[in-house]
Parts: structure tokens; C-alpha cells; sequence
């Protein structure tokens, strides 16, 4: 195990976190985004986006699970990595009806992004919150590791 293990493992949540910052303001910015792609020739709306993070596996994992006597394949103390960033094909679009919207169909109805304000609002304050969490525990482990070396002056 490195004296920056527990660095590397907060950084990668600072890494996840960021990017599922990134991918929920992109959600945002495309609320109204109404030709986001063409399928089988036609336009399709924005599809809301989702991050997907899973534990890192790793050798120091391994020794945690021999020394506590578990045989489980869990990555403990390894971080997080990004695993995909998929489409929310699940929750349909919302029909709003604008009659003299350009992608109004025959009813007058569009097509809108499946994105719920609210619902990208609440994740990115999750994410915001986990991420202020990993920058505490980041510095702590710095300020350890800071005194740990005024130990040997």
C-alpha cells in the first residue's frame, strides 16, 4: 500500500463526482433541446443522460478481504470509476402542446426532452454534496501525511 493510496482513492471520487456534475448540466442546458439527433430520418428530442459508477478493484483490496477474513470480491479502500454514461430510454418524452412550434406534430403537440428539472436539480446537489465531502477527506489525509513528515525533522 502507497502513503498516497488514500489520495488516489479520494481523487478518483473527485473524478467521478465531477463528471456526473458535467453530464447533469449538460442535462439542463438541453431541457428544450427538441432536435437533439436524427432517427430513421427523423428528428428525436434530447435524451436525459445518466451516470452509472461501480468500485475499483485493485491488489490492496484483496489483502483487505484475506486479512479480515472475507472471501467477497468487493474493492474496498480502491475508489470509484465512471462504468458508462447511458441514455434514459425508460422515461418517455413529454408532449406539451405548441401548435405553432416548427416540431409540432399533426395534433400540435412536441415532443420534449425527458429531462425533470427538479429531479437534475437534486442530483446535482448529491453530487455537489459528495463532492465537498471527498475534498474534506483529501485534505485531512494531506494534513496527516504533512505532519507525519514534521514527525521525522
Amino acid at each position: 500500500m502507497s502513503i498516497f493510496h488514500g489520495m488516489n482513492t479520494t481523487a478518483s471520487a473527485l473524478t467521478a463526482q465531477r463528471l456526473r456534475m458535467d453530464v447533469i448540466s449538460s442535462n439542463m442546458a438541453h431541457v428544450d433541446t427538441t432536435r437533439a439527433k436524427q432517427v430513421n430520418g427523423e428528428w428525436v428530442p434530447y435524451q436525459r443522460k445518466s451516470v452509472t459508477l461501480s468500485a475499483q478493484e485493485g491488489g490492496f483490496s484483496k489483502f483487505l478481504n484475506v486479512a479480515m477474513g472475507s472471501n467477497s470480491k468487493s474493492a474496498v479502500g480502491n475508489g470509484v470509476k465512471v462504468t458508462e454514461i447511458k441514455d434514459d430510454t425508460e422515461t418517455p418524452f413529454k408532449l406539451v402542446y405548441d401548435p405553432t412550434h416548427p416540431d409540432a406534430n399533426e395534433d400540435g403537440y412536441v415532443s420534449m426532452p425527458n429531462v425533470d428539472p427538479l429531479k437534475e436539480m437534486v442530483d446535482l446537489m448529491s453530487a455537489t454534496r459528495s463532492y465537498e465531502a471527498n475534498v474534506t477527506v483529501f485534505n485531512a489525509n494531506k494534513a496527516m501525511l504533512t505532519k507525519a513528515l514534521e514527525i521525522g525533522k
